[in-house]
């Protein structure tokens, strides 16, 4: 019996190395620029390029008419390498 396993984009993505980012993305309300915006973009990203965050952001500057004030970027590798520590002590079980 021949078993199909299907497996997620965003998990091959993290895989290749991809981790989960997000920008918390300030900028000006296109009529009143002394008003600010937050909005944030989450998505799977690659350190330190950021080549989706920049794309979107590219496509920010081009096609919206609030400009941008400041982007802050967080990001987090999900698949990592194991991590083992060696741990010193006795465990009794009942």
């Amino acid at each position: 019996m021949a078993v199909s396993l299907t497996v997620s984009s965003e998990f091959v993505r993290q895989l290749e190395g991809y981790g989960l980012t997000t920008a918390r993305i300030f900028y000006a309300l296109p009529d009143h620029r002394s008003i600010m915006q937050e909005y944030i973009w989450q998505d799977f990203d690659l350190y330190p390029d950021f080549p989706e965050l920049t794309k979107f952001l590219t496509f920010w500057e081009q096609k919206l008419e609030g400009p941008l004030k400041s982007v802050m970027v967080a990001h987090a590798r999900l698949i990592k390498p194991a991590e083992i520590k060696a741990v010193d002590g006795h465990f009794r079980l009942h």
